[in-house]
C-alpha cells in the first residue's frame, strides 16, 4: 500500500498516468465539495477517519462539473486504485457502464443502487431519519407552521421531504408543512442565497422552524433562520455547531460509517445493496451540548420511543421513492 496522497484538480484527472498499481481506495465527492457541511463532508470525515487509523493516504476527487463523472471513475480505475468510493446518486448511470470494463476492481456508490458484480451500493432510510427531526419541529413549533426546504427536486429529496411532513403531524396533526426546492438541475445543490430567499418566504408564511435537505444551500438556509431568530434542522452531518442554540437538531445520515466501511473492507468489499435505517443507526437524530437546551425531556422521550417502534418495525414511515404519493405535505 502506498503512503502518497493523491489530489486531483479539475484538470490533472486527465493527466493521470496508467499502470500504477496502486490498490489503494480512492473517493470521488459530489458538486458541492468536501467541505460543504453535509452530506460531502460527513464523506470526508470517514475518509479521514480511515487515514488516521491506518496511516495510509486514498486518491480523492471533488467534482465541479457533469462531465468529470466519468472521467474520474475511469482515471482511478486505471491507476489501479479499489475500492473507489463515490457519493451522490448522480454518479449511478455512469458507474454502471464503466464498472464491467474494470471487473477487477471494487467500487462503492452512496446514495444508488447500481446492480453490477464489482458493485456496493449503500442506501439510507432518510425517511425514518426525517420522521424523527419531523416529530421535534412539531413539537418545538410556537405557530404551528413549520418548512422544508429541499435542493434538486428528485425522488430522494422529496423522501427527506415526506418523512419530516409525516413525523409533523404526528407530534401534531393540525400543523401546516410548507415545502420548497432550490432547483431541478444539480446547481440547487451549491446555493446557499436561495436558500436563504426561501427560508424568508417560508418565514413570511409564519414558519419558525425550517428543515433543510440541500447540501451546501442549506447553509444558507441555517444562516437566515438564525439571522431571523427562528429555529431550523440541518442534515446529513450533525450541523448543530453551525448555530448554537438555534439548530434545533440535525438529520444525520452516516454517510461517514459507509466511507470509512468500505475503505476498511479494501479489496473484501461485499457487491450489493446495503440499507441503513434507524435500526442500524444508519439515520437519527443529533443530540449535543449545541442543542440540549432546545429539547425538552418531553421531547426527547416521544421521539426515542418513536425510533424504537421503528426500529422494531411497529412503526412504518411512508417512504416516498417505493410510492410516490406523501399525504402529508403538497410538493
Amino acid at each position: 500500500m502506498t503512503t502518497r496522497s493523491t489530489f486531483l484538480g479539475a484538470a490533472a484527472v486527465l493527466a493521470l498516468s496508467t499502470g500504477a498499481a496502486l490498490a489503494d481506495p480512492a473517493v470521488i465527492f459530489d458538486l458541492g465539495g468536501k467541505f460543504d457541511k453535509s452530506f460531502n463532508e460527513s464523506a470526508f470525515t470517514g475518509a479521514e477517519r480511515w487515514k488516521a487509523e491506518t496511516g495510509t493516504a486514498y486518491g480523492e476527487f471533488e467534482l465541479t462539473a457533469e462531465p468529470q463523472r466519468e472521467q474520474a471513475i475511469r482515471r482511478f480505475a486505471e491507476q489501479g486504485y479499489s475500492p473507489i468510493v463515490m457519493v451522490g446518486f448522480m454518479s449511478a448511470t455512469p458507474l454502471n457502464e464503466i464498472a464491467p470494463d474494470y471487473p477487477d476492481t471494487k467500487f462503492v456508490i452512496v446514495d444508488a443502487v447500481v446492480e453490477q458484480p464489482n458493485v456496493q451500493s449503500v442506501v439510507f432510510n432518510e425517511h425514518e431519519g426525517s420522521y424523527l427531526v419531523g416529530m421535534l419541529a412539531g413539537m418545538a413549533s410556537e405557530s404551528g407552521t413549520v418548512g422544508f426546504v429541499g435542493g434538486m427536486d428528485i425522488p430522494l429529496i422529496r423522501k427527506f421531504g415526506c418523512g419530516y411532513a409525516q413525523g409533523v403531524k404526528a407530534a401534531n396533526p393540525d400543523a401546516t408543512v410548507l415545502a420548497n426546492f432550490t432547483g431541478t438541475t444539480p446547481a440547487a445543490w451549491n446555493d446557499p442565497a436561495r436558500g436563504s430567499e426561501l427560508t424568508l418566504a417560508q418565514i413570511s408564511q409564519g414558519a419558525d422552524v425550517v428543515f433543510a435537505a440541500a447540501g451546501a444551500t442549506g447553509v444558507g438556509v441555517l444562516q437566515t433562520a438564525a439571522d431571523e431568530d427562528i429555529l431550523s434542522i440541518g442534515v446529513d452531518s450533525n450541523q448543530n455547531y453551525l448555530h448554537p442554540g438555534e439548530v434545533l437538531t440535525s438529520m444525520v445520515k452516516r454517510v461517514d460509517n459507509a466511507v470509512y466501511d468500505a475503505m476498511k473492507a479494501g479489496e473484501a468489499v461485499e457487491p450489493g445493496v446495503q440499507v441503513l435505517g434507524v435500526a442500524s443507526e444508519g439515520v437519527g437524530y443529533a443530540l449535543d451540548e449545541h442543542n440540549e437546551a432546545l429539547i425538552t425531556p418531553e421531547m426527547r422521550a416521544a421521539v426515542d420511543d418513536a425510533s424504537a417502534r421503528i426500529a422494531s418495525g411497529e412503526l412504518t414511515v411512508h417512504d416516498y421513492m417505493s410510492d410516490e404519493t406523501c399525504p402529508a405535505i403538497s410538493f
